[in-house]
């Protein structure tokens, strides 16, 4: 951006000496002279535009005035572009100035400060530049449209072009603050003083801006808010894109100096069809998988586990900053800034890149539902409720002690449209998993009577939240056609898959948490009582259809008391592990994409805590008994999914499911076929007992061979090691409405794989 700068050659001189000045100007006619209202707005910092005061500005009857204020300044030059240089006067209050003569004295001017400890400094004056947002950025943004938001809000290290001293490189402020009495950025380069760099408001779109000659890179800082109330409030910036280490809370001016490598992931899963792709998801707490690992570290250590493990996609529990660990970054402060805690910015991207070169995506948690209420943060962020819808009928959450997103305000819907892109489209990230969904869509979630507004039409749906999901997917979905969008929405909401077009919300996938709590809630139960729980397992085909699903079994499952998978599972060590191995291969077979949290994977004893890494020990040494073969069987189910197209290319459709037994509710068994969109057969047989069938009669739609392909008894997975059949014939004799039957011997909690061979 080009600054109107002093032509070439012209020559300066003082209008008059004015000696110097120990009070202000009284004179209302004098050239230097402003009056005491603002001095006053000025020097507390309740200016809404300092720069009509400071910097350079033309007079009428030719020449201009220039004002600075430069704190504990000894002496203020003005450097000339011919390299000379004009004392300024000492105005009072640390403000400096003087009158000029010339044809063109506006822009760009350079300062030589010597300060009280007489050291000298020379930088350029900040209320010399134009604003650095257009009318376009403003438009946008008070109508709720700007895709590009980190593009013009936050801090932005730039150069800017002015004629006679080239360029100018500094740092551009800009900040929505729509309430506030007068804005500053404050931070080390100004001894943390709201008086140095006032920002100046860009009229009715609430924004208020400044450039900063000389700020750069890694600088930290604040806004200095001044509430209309009389207070003052130094506020993280929403839209910095690197923080402090937390508990720190300072924004840092940054940029980035990373040169992606996945050009061709990126162009391979744009065209990806996600419906009919297996999908088998590794859902990670960067900060407790192992110990001290930083994006860096787990950019070489858990991308070499996921690769090894067979999964197809990371996902991370969130990474945007947040002040508290125990969150596990459910708390968000920085909806623009990657935790410090794990590293920089562009170690975040080099993780994401390594898992790219290794052919695995990678989603994060994403949280628009709500934000905390850290004084240095979103909440109340002016003084009064910006962020937050201003009735706390509204705008809070009180289970979670966090203010609710107003979601009906487009500054505010576009904060978080935005911050979707913002994750796609600098980190590369290939899905968003979004959090607490239902907390969205329903104004009384979590309420009582009294304690929340119905909607315009008397409802409870919050349709400002049912817009701002369609419009973020909408939007997302617009600009990258391969990401994923998945919704933890615990409800029976409607048409949360379906397309936007259609009335749906738009997500490409769902958490499945009835099909979770239903599996988890039979598998608890000793197999003697199992039968009388049956419709537990098998309900959940009644609605398998409604949406698109994954199937979770996430870190909510194993925290707060609920005890680890591993100490849900009834009996001795023995049947745990062989209950753990059913659980999974009932999982891998069901109709559904698939989610482990760390540590599920080898049957982890002890339940989740962030504050420490996962129990690799239960791995090794005595501790290995069983977990090791579990370990094994989910690496080989992760294969056998991905190679099998019956088990992931029709979960969407009745054609790709069957019950051969589902009533069988005496013996714990249950058994049904998976057709894939090729053809493909499996029949997946399941003894939840602890009684084996020694010869039990199935019936299957096809005659030929069937050959088993995966069990979970194997003494490769530490279970029985029954020797079963490894081709089992059906006969034509019709069986439970099926043309065909086979005879199998399924031992005692274990499951089985069978593949149609059509000879």
């Amino acid at each position: 951006m080009k600054g109107e700068a002093w032509p070439k050659h012209t020559e300066f001189f003082l209008l008059e000496r004015l000696g110097y000045m120990s009070s202000p100007i009284t004179d209302p006619n004098h050239p230097l002279y402003f009056n005491d209202h603002n001095r006053a707005l000025l020097t507390q910092c309740r200016h809404y535009d300092p720069h009509s005061i400071y910097g350079w500005h033309p007079m009428e009857e030719g020449g201009a005035v220039f004002r600075t204020r430069q704190l504990n300044a000894k002496k203020v030059e003005l450097i000339t572009p011919d390299g000379g240089s004009i004392e300024l006067e000492p105005l009072g209050d640390d403000i400096f100035g003087t009158v000029l003569t010339g044809e063109n004295t506006g822009g760009g001017h350079k300062l030589r400060i010597t300060w009280n400890n007489d050291i000298t400094t020379e930088t350029y004056d900040p209320y010399s530049f134009w604003p650095t947002l257009g009318e376009l950025d403003m438009y946008l943004i008070r109508e709720g449209r700007h895709e590009r938001l980190w593009d013009v809000l936050g801090s932005h290290v730039c150069e800017i072009e002015t004629d006679n001293f080239g360029p100018v490189k500094g740092t551009r402020f800009a900040v929505w603050a729509p309430n506030a009495a007068g804005v500053a950025v404050i931070g080390d380069f100004c001894g943390w003083n709201p008086n140095q760099f006032p920002m100046r408001s860009l009229g009715s779109s609430g924004i208020w801006e400044i450039f900063i000659p000389g700020v750069g890179e890694g600088e930290v800082y604040k806004y200095a808010i001044h509430t209309q109330e009389g207070w003052r409030l130094d506020k993280a910036d929403p839209l910095a894109r690197r923080t402090e280490v937390p508990p720190r809370t300072g924004s840092i001016v940054t940029e980035s100096h990373y040169e992606w490598q996945d050009k061709e992931w990126l162009e391979k899963r744009d065209k990806a069809q996600h419906d009919v792709e297996p999908m088998s998801i590794y859902e990670v707490h960067l900060g407790s998988w192992r110990d001290d690992l930083g994006y860096k570290e787990l950019a070489t250590e858990l991308v070499a586990y996921v690769k090894e493990m067979g999964y197809t996609h990371v996902e991370f529990l969130p990474v945007a900053e947040h002040p508290f660990g125990g969150s596990w970054g459910y708390q968000v402060t920085g909806y623009y800034s990657p935790t410090a805690r794990w590293g920089t910015p562009d170690e975040l991207r080099e993780l994401v890149d390594a898992f790219h070169a290794e052919g695995i995506g990678v989603i994060m948690d994403w949280v628009p539902a709500h934000f905390p209420k850290d004084d240095f943060a979103l909440g109340r962020f002016d003084g009064r409720a910006v962020y937050e819808h201003p009735d706390w009928r509204r705008g809070e959450q009180k289970d979670w002690g966090t203010y609710v997103f107003d979601f009906g305000r487009n500054e505010v819907r576009n904060f978080l449209v935005a911050n979707a892109l913002y994750w796609l489209e600098e980190f590369h990230m290939d899905g968003l998993r979004v959090d607490a969904v239902a907390s969205m869509l329903y104004l009384d979630y979590s309420r009582e009577d009294g304690e929340w507004l119905p909607n315009q039409y008397g409802g409870r749906e919050n349709l400002d939240a049912v817009q701002f999901l369609q419009e973020m997917n909408a939007t997302v979905h617009k600009y990258h056609e391969g990401v994923l969008t998945i919704a933890e929405e615990s409800t029976s909401w409607p048409g949360v898959t379906a397309p936007t077009e259609y009335n749906g919300l738009g997500f490409n996938l769902k958490w499945n948490m009835g099909w979770m709590n239903d599996t988890l809630e039979y598998y608890s139960k000793d197999p003697v009582y199992r039968r009388y729980h049956h419709n537990e397992i098998t309900f959940a085909m009644v609605y398998a259809y409604s949406e698109h699903y994954i199937l979770p079994f996430s870190h909510d499952e194993v925290v707060h008391g609920k005890g680890s998978l591993w100490e849900r599972m009834p009996g001795d060590t023995w049947n745990k592990a062989a209950g753990l191995r059913t659980l999974y291969a009932f999982m891998y077979a069901h109709p559904g994409k698939k989610l482990l949290f760390q540590g599920q994977e080898f049957g982890q004893v002890m339940e989740w805590n962030e504050s420490r890494p996962v129990e690799w020990g239960n791995l090794t040494g005595w501790e290995g008994e069983f977990h090791v073969g579990i370990s094994q069987l989910v690496k080989d189910l992760n294969t056998l999914y991905q190679e099998n197209p019956a088990l992931f290319t029709q979960d969407n459709t009745p054609d790709g499911f069957a019950w051969t037994k589902s009533d069988d509710a005496e013996n714990n068994i249950l058994s049904f076929v998976r057709y894939g969109s090729d053809g493909e057969k499996l029949l997946c047989v399941f003894n939840l007992g602890g009684t084996s069938q020694l010869s039990y009669k199935l019936g299957v739609p096809e005659s030929g061979f069937w050959k088993c392909i995966m069990n979970t008894d194997l003494a490769t997975y530490e279970g029985a090691d029954n020797k079963l059949e490894q081709e089992v014939a059906a006969w034509d004799t019709g069986w439970d409405g099926y043309d065909h039957s086979i005879t199998l011997h399924i031992p005692a909690m274990s499951a089985q794989y069978y593949r149609w061979e059509n000879s």
